[in-house]
């Protein structure tokens, strides 16, 4: 095993964190600002790249530059236990939702995700960037090009918006999922964009032009509320009149063809 081995507990419903215990010189790797709270005798610490363990200066160099490509941060912060019994550290979720402990050395020792689902993880486990094969999905994907990979096999930890649905997809079986709705995949799925058909479903469907073909054998976890969709609704009930009109079908019909 290459990566340290921590235990959790998990808290709350809607708006969830994550308490890690850590032994003696364990170490947990986190995502800047999810931190919590933290016991006695945990030291905290800034570093470059993912936080996996080796690679030299040349690795580090690599890894950080993955991680811009992903949107995020340089750095990622480490939290060990310096000291000599069982210290706690936790991490909260940034929106309601739920946080999914996973197990790399189960999964086959990595996963696929959207890009801001990773919260933290246990010392040694890469962080890095997924291309997908196909440029379709990288230009409509509503996720992006680039999705996260977690590898190694440690516990990592994921959130998600909403309920949480974990799908075992057969060999050859096909599910069709909205792309924000996609949180993560095992490395064994294939992945790819289809065109909705059907001008009247792409315009007054409300799920946009283009959703995820996702194909087994493989696990698949699908939220039901992607931060996305979330953020909308909340800026659109913030905006003047969007409280009164909210759920009328023609305001919207009419929003569409340039009304004000």
């Amino acid at each position: 095993m290459n990566n340290h081995e921590i235990d959790y507990k998990i808290f709350g419903d809607d708006m969830q964190f994550v308490e890690v215990e850590l032994d003696p010189q364990e170490t947990v790797v986190a995502e800047a600002g999810s931190f919590m709270m933290m016991e006695n005798d945990i030291h905290m610490e800034t570093i470059f790249g993912d936080g996996s363990t080796g690679g030299g200066l040349m690795g580090k160099l690599f890894s950080a530059g993955k991680r811009i490509l992903t949107g995020e941060s340089l750095f990622m912060t480490t939290f060990t236990n310096q000291g000599n019994g069982k210290r706690h550290v936790s991490f909260a979720a940034p929106y309601p939702g739920k946080i999914l402990p996973m197990d790399l050395s189960e999964l086959g020792g990595k996963i696929i995700c959207q890009k801001d689902a990773f919260l933290a993880a246990a010392k040694g486990v890469s962080v890095g960037i997924e291309f997908q094969r196909k440029l379709g999905t990288g230009f409509f994907g509503g996720e992006g090009f680039i999705m996260q990979k977690l590898e190694g096999d440690g516990l990592a930890f994921v959130h998600a918006g909403g309920t949480i649905i974990r799908k075992e997809l057969l060999p050859g079986q096909q599910l069709r999922v909205d792309t924000g709705c996609l949180v993560a995949m095992t490395s064994s799925v294939s992945y790819d964009i289809e065109f909705v058909r059907g001008v009247k479903t792409a315009l007054f469907g409300g799920e946009g032009l283009f959703f995820a073909t996702l194909r087994g054998p493989g696990s698949v976890w699908i939220q039901s509320l992607p931060f996305s969709r979330l953020a909308s609704r909340v800026f659109a009930a913030a905006s003047p009149g969007g409280a009164k009109d909210e759920g009328s079908l023609a305001r919207g019909i009419f929003d569409v063809f340039g009304g004000d």
